[in-house]
């Protein structure tokens, strides 16, 4: 349900009217509900303020506006030093190296062409829908406020109304739920707000006309712009979950005021059924560091802002220092015989005084330069919050005084990858949530064929027709007159990193010049390479299998060629007596020497050259920041 056009005002239900008698469909969501959850919402509100004003606060952390957060300590200058911005734009460059990827792998035999076929198209949904924007924004939130979300809609005004899945950041800020629970699907209700503009709402909902004006239920962020939110109003999405037999169904309602624009209860074909079958509120949350009874965590903006305040305070002192030192300043008496004006005037060649001037007229003040001690200790911590972020040196490429050795540098940048990779891992889980998600989407709405554009088993551009036929709950029929009940296709998810870093980039390098060397390139053997390089894994591996392919399809046409001209040259030597035959196969076979020979000249690559533990750490550093 992205924004304000997923769910139109729908027209009047009529009500089911059988031929023997009438049934009255009432309707269940009103003015009365409306305010039960309104008082609701404002209670969940009430139990997240701490949160919100934190998430504001880091905000202007990160903006390196810190220093109306912090106590007026007397400094004059106020140096808005970056280390704590690099320590974020660090850990979000991991992020983005370990952007993940996933292979969907069925858990029954019969299974297997759906699971390769979710396997194609779900990563085109993810693309149509720009993922990896929205993976990279949910990460700054993530990083700054402690979580990120996502939300997982189906949204009926893609494709033409045919409809289709929408992923999308949602703002913290936006969201309610019950104080005190740790995962958001333990909340009766949950709720999102949205802020529109009373001039949007009242063209697409003319019955709102007089209702709106509640704009004071959802916190903002302070802008650097001026935002007036005078003339807006919040539209409410209420989700909620209802008991119906022994499943929990999720039902949801949008409203503005007291005015009801959609509820799933008020719809005889969805109030039972709810609004989607996978029963869940369709956000996920991304938490950094987990915090008990909260479904949100907290940040490196929270653990690193304390040393931040302390080397920005400490630098104002030193520029304050220096800022003392080199522009003197005087002690003047009152009866002071030196003309004040001309003396503090640099341009004055002449300053002018009476035959009085005495030594005590005017006196410099001594300031004292601080000591290097305050400068040491400002160091410390700056390197205390490296050390707590995990956000070394080596992680950014340099390295400890005294450190050279190769093998010691990458041992190092493996280690201070551990952070990184917890923290990619927490993302993973969130991201299979999200793949989940949308496999049950597409279960429940896929009904109609759609058309997609995916890539095919040798890298080939294939274009494929997909619906939930097979994936939705199949009839098993009855054994001795027993139902068997339905069965319902499940699948697993693998989750693993494309690691797109300049270190796979080089091993890839190397890679594709050992194939070269051992001859995989070798049309005649085709077989052995495509057997090995099924049972590897790296990028661009459906590329090379597929060209592999080719060259051994064009070597066995070649052979066959060859074998027609042969028996050619058989049948001419047999009618004229020549032997063309013979000069044929001799020309082959010194062409297939030739070959095998040009191969053999080639250097071969001496892979033990690099001493071994060098190697070792390099082959560790290399995914130091990605989850295996």
């Amino acid at each position: 349900m992205a924004f304000l056009d997923v769910f139109k005002k729908k027209g009047e239900v009529a009500p089911v009217q059988p031929q023997n008698e009438t049934v009255v469909f009432v309707q269940k969501i009103g003015k009365e509900q409306i305010t039960k959850a309104n008082q609701t919402l404002i209670e969940y509100k009430r139990g997240k303020i701490n949160l919100e004003q934190r998430i504001i606060e880091n905000e202007n952390w990160w903006k390196l506006q810190h220093w109306k957060e912090m106590k007026d300590t007397g400094t004059k200058s106020k140096p808005s030093s970056a280390w704590l911005f690099n320590t974020i734009i660090s850990k979000h460059a991991d992020l983005m190296e370990a952007y993940p990827t996933f292979n969907c792998l069925p858990r029954e035999e019969g299974d297997k062409e759906e699971a390769q076929s979710l396997s194609s198209i779900i990563p085109v949904i993810l693309e149509q829908n720009h993922f990896e924007d929205t993976y990279s924004d949910c990460g700054w939130q993530k990083l700054k406020g402690g979580t990120g979300v996502y939300g997982i809609f189906w949204d009926n005004t893609k494709l033409n109304g045919l409809g289709d899945i929408s992923i999308e950041k949602v703002d913290l800020l936006s969201l309610f739920w019950k104080p005190g629970i740790s995962d958001i699907q333990d909340s009766p209700n949950f709720f999102r707000t949205i802020l529109v503009d009373n001039e949007t709402i009242e063209g697409m909902y003319p019955e709102t006309v007089g209702h709106l004006g509640n704009n004071y239920l959802q916190e903002k962020y302070e802008y650097d712009d001026e935002v007036d939110t005078s003339e807006m109003s919040l539209i409410v999405d209420w989700y909620y979950k209802k008991q119906v037999g022994n499943k929990k169904v999720l039902h949801y309602v949008r409203y503005v005021g007291d005015v009801v624009l959609y509820a799933t209860e008020n719809m005889p074909e969805m109030a039972e059924r709810g609004l989607y079958d996978h029963g869940l509120y369709p956000f996920e949350f991304d938490v950094l560091f987990p915090v008990e009874g909260s479904p949100c965590g907290f940040s490196y903006v929270d653990i690193c802002k304390n040393p931040q305040q302390y080397i920005d305070e400490l630098g104002g002192a030193f520029l304050d220092n220096a800022k003392w030192n080199s522009r003197p300043r005087y002690f003047s008496r009152d009866e002071s015989a030196v003309n004040e004006e001309e003396f503090a005037n640099t341009n004055k060649m002449f300053v002018r005084t009476d035959s009085g001037l005495g030594e005590n007229d005017l006196r410099e003040i001594k300031v004292n330069p601080l000591s290097n001690v305050y400068l040491e200790i400002r160091n410390h911590l700056i390197d205390e919050m490296k050390e707590t972020s995990g956000n070394r040196d080596v992680n950014n490429g340099g390295s400890a005084a005294g450190v050279t050795a190769a093998s010691a540098i990458a041992a190092m940048q493996e280690q201070s990858g551990k952070t990184s990779r917890d923290s990619s891992q927490n993302s993973y889980r969130s991201y299979e949530r999200i793949i989940n998600m949308c496999i049950e989407l597409i279960r429940q709405f896929y009904d109609i064929p759609r058309q997609f554009r995916i890539k095919g088993k040798y890298g080939n551009t294939e274009f494929v027709k997909y619906s939930n036929k097979g994936i939705k709950p199949q009839n098993q029929g009855d054994a001795f007159g027993i139902d068997l009940g339905f069965r319902l296709p499940v699948f697993d998810l693998k989750i693993s990193s494309q690691k797109a870093n300049a270190y796979t980039k080089l091993s890839q390098n190397e890679l594709a010049l050992q194939f070269y060397n051992l001859g995989f390139f070798n049309p005649q053997m085709t077989d052995q390479a495509l057997m090995t390089i099924d049972m590897m894994d790296f990028d661009n591996k459906d590329m090379i299998s597929n060209k592999i392919s080719e060259q051994g399809t064009l070597h066995n046409k070649l052979i066959q060629t060859q074998q027609i001209c042969l028996a050619l040259c058989e049948k001419l030597d047999t009618l004229n007596g020549t032997n063309l035959a013979e000069q044929f196969a001799m020309a082959i076979m010194q062409n297939t020497e030739n070959t095998t020979v040009a191969h053999s000249s080639i250097p071969s690559l001496d892979i033990d050259k690099e001493n071994k533990i060098v190697s070792d750490a390099r082959a560790q550093a290399k995914a130091s920041t990605q989850p295996v």
